[in-house]
């Protein structure tokens, strides 16, 4: 919450959008898990739509994080004959017989599983490429088998990809490309067609196009002379499917390339500057102190273009709460080892995992284990509990809250528990309820918390799930860290 956010449409005439997922909807990580939708809409399209003609929404990348070729998307592709967003996918058999069509939203296609393609010996895919940028343009194909790609007719490719990696041929296929140079506005036909051995039930492949690349500096001054000119900027920074996958560890816990770099610049260029964190995990955010705002959207559905647009324009409150501790430096994390020795990782933290390896380290984090902002603001007034629960009973925790802010929000309050003195191993706290509440503007409010019986328990190897009786301090709050309330309750024995 704060000055910046949530913006006031009204008073917008220039908003810079910018960041290498800003016109990209990156709504998910790699792997398996992957799930191709019919349509996925960006934050920049997104933001086009929510704030309508009056308002100008540029964008510039300012610092590019992929290596390998991006799919194409319903953004820049047609179908040729109805002129419908993506591309046109034909399924013949052995003979040449048809069996399938249909209209795909991008160039990224997979099929596990499928009756169809069991049935089917070839796999076409065309589409018209509108070309946004002059310059040379890297078109080529990503995927394990034969395959040809024509443009306007002419044979760019033909080959046949390998690989003795049979995971890496879904995460990252082998890739071969050609050069065209292409000019602003010019619209090229392009024809993939992927031939494979008849009863395979799953294949899959990429249509990539790499538009021309300035040089790095380039990119990086044309996004802070946006900024500059700009009511606002909107930074959209993260991952992409290559490195939120399953399959490898990340490096390090930086964002990729010079995103950081991105993100200082346009901030000392616009004091205005929001940062949307499109990623699937924690990453460091170093320059979080110079930057008016951060939205934290995740991998976050085909629709993240129209709901951040939602968010950021005020007619929705960012209502989630962080279910993992971000830290604030590299070496900070409660993780004792990742590197197996001979094949074998133990999980040596034991019960102290998360935020519990936070709770007994002396290092603070960037924001802690339940921590989440809305439109406004709360007190914790006051908890009240039983003064004491019998054993394999559920206990409740009424906490009075006070929305001190100016708007309506919701908030979530949290309940942990501790028992300092006690004969079997705790960590210093752990959660044992939350509950949501709404209140209006100056409101107070009640809000029931429950805490489950299995939450007072503790597990005895051999034996099972025990509760030992005696005094539980309750502690409530806002989030892991901050927690300003305190009650006991006393659980009896069993």
């Amino acid at each position: 919450t704060g000055a910046v956010l949530p913006l006031d449409p009204g008073t917008l005439r220039r908003v810079a959008v910018i960041g290498p997922n800003a016109d990209v909807a990156r709504i998910q990580g790699g792997g398996s898990a992957t799930v191709i939708p019919p349509y996925a809409i960006g934050p920049l399209a997104g933001l086009r739509a929510a704030l309508g003609p009056d308002v100008s929404v540029e964008h510039a990348v300012g610092a590019r994080i992929r290596h390998r070729l991006p799919p194409v998307t319903d953004a820049d592709t047609r179908d040729p004959k109805t002129g419908e967003r993506g591309l046109w996918l034909t399924y013949t058999d052995p003979d040449g017989g048809l069996l399938h069509e249909e209209l795909r939203g991008g160039g990224r296609l997979l099929w596990l599983d499928d009756p169809i393609v069991a049935q089917a010996a070839t796999i076409e895919a065309v589409g018209i490429l509108e070309v946004r940028e002059s310059g040379p343009h890297r078109i080529g194909i990503g995927g394990v088998g034969r395959f040809r790609l024509e443009a306007d007719g002419v044979t760019l490719l033909e080959d046949v990809l390998v690989t003795d990696d049979p995971l890496g041929g879904i995460l990252t296929p082998p890739e071969r490309w050609a050069v065209l140079d292409l000019t602003a506005g010019q619209e090229v036909e392009l024809r993939l067609r992927h031939d494979f051995a008849p009863g395979l039930s799953g294949t899959g492949f990429v249509l990539g196009v790499d538009p021309p690349v300035a040089h790095e500096d380039a990119d990086l001054a044309h996004a802070v002379a946006l900024a500059a000119a700009a009511d606002v900027a909107i930074v959209v920074v993260g991952s992409t499917e290559e490195t939120d996958s399953e399959g490898h560890d990340r490096p390090n816990l930086s964002l990729p390339g010079r995103q950081d770099e991105l993100v200082r610049r346009v901030a000392a260029a616009n004091p205005n500057t929001v940062v949307v964190l499109n990623c699937g995990s924690p990453v460091l955010l170093p320059w979080r102190a110079d930057v008016a705002a951060i939205v934290m959207a995740w991998f976050p559905g085909q629709e993240f273009g129209a709901a951040l647009a939602d968010v950021l324009l005020g007619r929705a409150e960012p209502g989630g709460r962080l279910p993992m501790t971000w830290p604030a430096h590299e070496d900070d994390p409660q993780v004792l080892s990742t590197i197996p020795v001979d094949g074998r990782l133990d999980y040596a933290e034991g019960i102290h995992i998360g935020y519990r390896g936070w709770a007994r380290s002396e290092a603070a984090p960037a924001y802690p284990f339940g921590h989440g902002l809305g439109w406004t603001t709360w007190e914790h007034v006051a908890v009240a509990v039983a003064a004491s629960s019998p054993a394999g009973a559920e206990a409740t925790a009424r906490v009075t809250v006070r929305n001190t802010g100016a708007r309506p929000g919701r908030h979530v309050v949290q309940a942990y528990l501790s028992r300092p003195e006690s004969d079997v191993e705790r960590p210093v706290r752990w959660l044992a309820g939350f509950a949501s509440v709404l209140a209006e503007p100056g409101s107070t409010v009640d809000v029931d918390v429950s805490i489950p019986a299995h939450a007072f328990r503790h597990w005895v190897e051999g034996v099972g799930w025990r509760t030992e009786p005696g005094a539980y301090t309750v502690h409530v709050g806002a989030s892991s860290a901050d927690l300003p309330l305190t009650a006991t309750i006393t659980v009896g024995p069993a």
